[in-house]
């Protein structure tokens, strides 16, 4: 049995952060209803590149959920899903603050209804505050927690991160986490619970070890020159002769002794407690002299935390991944075709059986609306 079955979700989310959420209470065994727009859905069903009639950021975010179409601003709209908000158990939406009031489907409207309903409210920068009502993406909020500004590349700017932080770490995870926290509650107490995810708020945990020296000692971090930022030669990315890409990670002393042995560091440079920009020049330029395949050989069993950069092709092919069963699961389109499905961060056991899941045409579960 999984842990979430018989558990319903209606999820007025669209794109990212919360069909994500909704995803992995899906995998877990949860029915999920996803509302959308009539003649349109969610806006990610006409992104590209395509999957079937959808896109592939939609398929694989929406496997094995539901969907239903209604036009939130029918004046009959309430009276339709009344009978359906009377029966399920977690409300996901991530509109800006005070859309889902004007509707009529907020918590406090909704709860009059079911009085157990868990009212999960993902937005950039929560339901209040000054900045509530700003618009935003992952950058913009990695940008105003200063998480971007602790990073840099070679000419010293911000990088623009490869993944969408603030989105999934500051808004699907918290709110699973939330969701999952206010089930438990609910099964004590009976009571409902809205929970208001920011996910600017979220991003500040991660930067425990930045905030932590900055409030204790004063030391603030600087772009790109702190111990876990590219500060030291002991965690950084050198470049290869082959023009590929080590990332080596030997902060403990004994890591740094196996990775000084391996690359053959001069005993001068072995010190780096002084002046690490030296030592990390040097480094880089022992690293720079031989191909990547050289380094790979080299610390491949030597416990030495350093590794080749791989490129994602590589890593999706690695047996690692693929003996642990990451990419066993499968999305299929209405036309039958299939791809890998999304590997969510449930365990084998409560994620169910491997297989194959489609995700929803447009409306194809409408009839949920005209038996409720």
């Amino acid at each position: 049995m999984q842990p979430l079955e018989g558990v319903k979700v209606l999820d007025f989310s669209t794109l990212l952060p919360g069909p994500m959420a909704t995803l992995i209470l899906a995998e877990a065994g949860a029915e999920v209803i996803k509302v959308e727009r009539p003649g349109i859905g969610d806006e990610a069903r006409t992104n590209e590149p395509k999957f079937g009639d959808a896109s592939v950021n939609y398929a694989v975010l929406n496997r094995g959920k539901k969907s239903v179409t209604i036009d939130l601003k029918a004046p009959d709209m309430l009276d339709k899903l009344t009978p359906l908000i009377q029966e399920i158990d977690i409300v996901v939406e991530q509109f800006r603050p005070g859309v889902m009031q004007r509707l009529g489907l907020d918590y406090e409207s909704l709860k009059k209804i079911n009085p157990k309903i868990i009212y999960c409210a993902i937005t950039g920068y929560g339901q209040t505050g000054p900045m509530a009502d700003d618009a935003g993406h992952d950058l913009n909020y990695q940008a105003r927690t200063g998480m971007l500004g602790i990073s840099a590349g070679s000419d010293g700017a911000p990088v623009v991160p490869p993944v969408l932080i603030a989105d999934l770490a500051g808004g699907t995870y918290p709110s699973v986490v939330n969701i999952l926290l206010a089930l438990r509650r609910r099964d004590m107490s009976g009571e409902g619970a809205f929970i208001d995810i920011a996910m600017t708020d979220n991003l500040f945990p991660l930067m425990y070890w930045a905030m932590g020296a900055g409030e204790a000692a004063g030391k603030w971090p600087r772009p790109g020159g702190e111990r876990v930022t590219g500060g030291s030669p002991r965690y950084g990315i050198y470049r290869t002769a082959d023009d590929r890409f080590v990332a080596a990670a030997p902060l403990e002393q004994r890591f740094w002794v196996n990775f000084a042995r391996i690359i053959e560091l001069p005993d001068e440079f072995f010190d780096d407690a002084g002046d690490w920009p030296r030592t990390q020049a040097k480094v880089a330029e022992l690293i720079a002299n031989k191909s990547s395949e050289h380094w790979r050989k080299s610390f491949e069993g030597q416990d030495v935390c350093a590794c080749i950069v791989e490129t994602l092709e590589a890593a999706f092919h690695e047996e690692q991944f693929r003996g642990r069963g990451l990419f066993d699961y499968r999305v299929q389109a209405s036309s039958g075709e299939t791809m890998t499905a999304m590997a969510v961060p449930v365990v084998h056991e409560f994620r169910g059986e491997k297989g194959v899941k489609p995700y929803p045409d447009l409306g194809a579960d409408n009839d949920i609306l005209d038996r409720s």
